[in-house]
């Protein structure tokens, strides 16, 4: 800017070279936007410092502007990043378009519902979002009955973690979230090029539908690879609490029972115990170190070289913000529910020393 005055939405408008209703959109509806179009002006948003008159939108659209999420507590500070980032992200799309992000605590679902009823009642909270979803989530079913907009990062989980529908099909309230057995069977692939097959699973306890979730891509890939005994899968799989610890003890225990040449690991937390358990065997120093591979590329992950599997979290953040902000604008209202109100992305594989090149002992 050449002068100190505030950018107004004529100015983005300007700079993006469209209109001023293409802007408001693209603030408040983005799903009404063309997504190379929304770029461009978010884009000339940031360049231009722009922020929304927060006054003005209230008197208009009688909102506060607020939107709250909970902040959980992390029992595993290297897991934990996963939703730090999210949160950084969700944040960032939200002041980007004018809104500002409340933080509360709670001990458990019952906590955080009776949270929502005086952050609507008292301070005039807008939305929620939610994170941890879980079968039977009484949150959602809360929100939707109180008829108060929210989205979910997190998938709405079928009553049995053994379901096998397209996430689509059990939608009922708008979610984003990652596909985690695309993920942990991208791992198992990955391995299997470089010509590993007895590739053990360490994960969550049953019924965590996220491990649930991640269990079934190591499955199915090992299935299609000729694992075709539930003996075989049960004899080279284990599910523990997640954590350091209980990685270390878990790859012990698989390596003393079925001599894997390969993990693939619900979390980096259990990837970084089960490389510290394949570091203390005495064929390590010959180069037969198993390899590993974690999920969530955490930074720990990056700066030890350990493979993992990243989640598009700056994406997953952002098509969360513009699925609520659907819900809050009157183009919403007038034209229905957005046609991808369920959002499944896939994540990525990443490759580093603690798999690259580490083939089979022959």
């Amino acid at each position: 800017m050449s002068d100190d005055r505030r950018p107004t939405l004529a100015t983005v408008a300007a700079r993006a070279a469209v209109s001023r209703q293409t802007v408001s959109n693209a603030l408040n509806a983005p799903h009404l936007v063309h997504p190379e179009t929304l770029e461009r002006v978010l884009g000339a948003v940031a360049e231009l410092g722009y922020r929304p008159h927060g006054a003005a939108r209230q008197l208009r659209t009688r909102r506060s502007g607020v939107v709250g999420l909970r902040l959980e507590p992390t029992a595993d500070g290297i897991s934990g990043a996963v939703l730090d980032r999210f949160l950084h992200s969700v944040t960032e799309q939200a002041q980007l378009r004018g809104y500002r992000v409340m933080l509360f605590t709670a001990a458990d679902d019952d906590a955080e519902i009776d949270q929502y009823g005086e952050l609507v009642d008292v301070l005039g909270v807008d939305a929620f979002v939610l994170t941890s979803t879980h079968h039977g989530d009484p949150r959602t079913r809360w929100l939707s009955a109180s008829d108060v907009p929210f989205v979910t990062f997190g998938r709405p989980w079928a009553t049995t973690s053994a379901d096998d529908r397209d996430p689509a099909d059990v939608a009922d309230h708008a979610w984003v979230d990652v596909d985690g057995a695309v993920g942990t069977r991208a791992a198992v692939e990955h391995l299997l090029d470089l010509g590993h097959r007895r590739i053990a699973f360490i994960g969550w306890p049953s019924g965590s539908d996220v491990g649930d979730d991640r269990r079934r891509g190591w499955e199915r890939a090992m299935r299609a690879a000729g694992a075709t005994g539930d003996e075989e899968l049960d004899r080279l799989s284990i599910s523990v609490v997640d954590g350091v610890g209980t990685g270390v003890l878990a790859a012990e225990r698989l390596l003393s029972r079925a001599q894997p040449t390969a993990f693939v690991c619900a979390s980096d937390s259990l990837a970084l115990g089960a490389l510290s358990a394949s570091r203390t065997l005495a064929a390590a120093a010959s180069g037969d170190q198993p390899a590993v591979v974690g999920f969530d590329d955490t930074p720990v992950a990056r700066a030890v070289g350990l493979s993992s599997v990243a989640q598009p979290l700056t994406e997953a953040a952002g098509r969360a913000f513009e699925l609520l902000l659907a819900q809050l604008t009157d183009q919403h209202r007038a034209g229905g529910e957005p046609a991808d109100r369920a959002v499944l992305l896939n994540p990525r594989l990443v490759v580093r020393d603690s798999s690259a090149h580490r083939r089979p002992p022959t």
